[in-house]
Parts: structure tokens; C-alpha cells; sequence
């Protein structure tokens, strides 16, 4: 039910941290998987990795701010592989940590587009394919910062916040062509990403200790999940936003 044998995933942001979780926990299931990211060494490095281990990977460098490349990613994986059948979009940013009257509009302007636009933007250029073949899964990584307000990641959240409601446009727009659209949205997970906010025993206890679980998320919790809602074992799932936060966002704080 959750066999990928023969799929294509398209995964942004996938040379380290969640990205590259996914990649691997993907492949394992029998996917091809192109890895993208800024940096063409680290994407090498990752693909180089999972080749050894019997796995079929490409590197495909892209700056997802940057539409030209974006185009240039969805026509190298079409070259390498020949089709896409999974998209995730995984890759963000966040360049500032404090209150909102702190973001100038060049920060502001940065995350919406990185965030926001560039997901729509590799959407819009892979779903018509999808839609020719009558099947295909989106996923885009959004973040529990979506769900509250929040003293630091105030942007960070409207843009993830907005990728929600990507995901339910376009689930409705593309569901009659049985193309599956979904969001994860993690709560802490032990990347660089997040590395400011784990690496700091105090806040890592605290965030402990308000999480159900008792612990913080480890990139596989995201990499298995995602796997999961694109094989068949999620053929009647679209439109939703998965919280996976070890129970922090439904827990008690006291």
C-alpha cells in the first residue's frame, strides 16, 4: 500500500534536515528522487549517498526564489527521469527571529516569496503533467507557526499559514484530475533549520515538557509521513494539513 516502486518525487530542499529525511525514507520505498537545493555540492553529496546505497537519485541544484531556475529544476528532472509523480515542497526560509516590527520589507518580501510564491510557482509548472497522466501527490511543509501567534516567527507563520491555504485551492482545482494536494505541518524538529531553538537546553526542556510525547521530532518523523500521504495509502486524503508535533499544539502548557 505504501510501495513507491517506479515514482518520480521532486523534493525541494532536500540536502539536509527534512528534505533529505524525505528522499530517503521515499527511495526506500522504491522512488526515484531528485535532490535540490541552493548549494549544487550539498545536493551531490546526498544523491552520491543514496546511488551507494542502491537507491536512483539526481542532483539538481535551484534557488526556488528564482522562477528561471525553478523551470530549469521541473525540465532536468523531466530529462533525468521523464516524468514527475510526487512534488514536495519543502524548502523555505526564515532570515529574521523577533517581533514583526522588526521585518523590514526586504525580509518580508524574501520568506513570502521563498515560501509562498516559489511553491506556487513549481506547482503551477508541475501539475499540468500530473493532471495528463490522471495522478500525482503534492506536498507542501508548512509548520505548527501557522496555528498561533507567536513572538518570533510572526512572517514565518503568515507565509506557512498560507501554504495551508494553497494546498486547499489547489487540492479542489486539481482533485478532478485525482491529483492529491496535502500539507505537514512539523512542530520542532531536530534540524539546522531549527537548530537556534533545540540547542538551547532550556528552551529544548521546555518544549519537552509542553509536548505529550516528551520529546522533540526527528526528521524520519516527517520523512515517514510524507511517504506515507504519497502512496496509495493516502488515495482519499487531499486538502488537509497533518500535524505532526508529538501533541504540543493539543496538550495542556501547564
Amino acid at each position: 500500500m505504501f510501495d513507491l516502486t517506479g515514482k518520480v518525487a521532486l523534493i525541494t530542499g532536500s540536502s539536509r534536515g527534512i528534505g533529505k529525511s524525505i528522499a530517503e525514507c521515499m527511495v526506500k520505498q522504491g522512488a526515484k528522487v531528485v535532490i535540490s537545493s541552493r548549494k549544487a555540492e550539498a545536493c551531490t553529496v546526498v544523491a552520491d549517498e543514496i546511488k551507494a546505497s542502491g537507491g536512483e537519485a539526481v542532483a539538481i541544484p535551484c534557488n526556488i526564489g528564482r522562477k528561471e531556475e525553478l523551470q530549469a529544476l521541473v525540465d532536468g528532472t523531466r530529462k533525468a527521469f521523464g516524468k514527475i509523480d510526487i512534488l514536495v515542497c519543502n524548502a523555505a526560509t526564515n532570515p529574521v527571529f523577533g517581533p514583526m516590527t522588526d521585518v523590514s520589507d526586504d525580509a518580508y518580501d524574501k520568506i513570502m516569496d521563498t515560501n509562498v510564491k516559489g511553491a506556487f510557482w513549481l506547482c503551477n509548472m508541475v501539475l499540468p503533467e500530473m493532471a495528463e497522466r490522471g495522478d500525482g501527490a503534492v506536498i507542501l511543509i508548512s509548520s505548527i507557526a501557522s496555528m498561533y501567534g507567536n513572538r518570533k516567527l510572526g512572517i514565518y507563520g503568515i507565509s506557512k499559514a498560507a501554504e495551508q491555504q494553497l494546498v486547499r485551492n489547489l487540492a479542489v482545482e486539481w482533485g478532478p484530475k485525482n491529483i492529491r494536494v496535502n500539507a505537514i505541518a512539523p512542530g520542532l524538529i531536530r534540524t539546522d533549520f531549527a537548530r537556534a531553538l533545540w540547542e538551547d537546553d532550556k528552551r529544548r526542556t521546555i518544549m519537552e515538557t509542553v509536548t505529550p510525547l516528551q520529546r522533540i521530532g526527528e526528521p524520519e518523523d516527517i520523512g515517514w509521513l510524507a511517504t506515507y500521504l504519497a502512496s496509495d495509502g493516502a488515495r482519499f486524503v487531499t486538502g488537509q494539513t497533518i500535524v505532526a508535533d508529538g501533541g504540543r499544539t493539543i496538550g495542556d502548557p501547564s
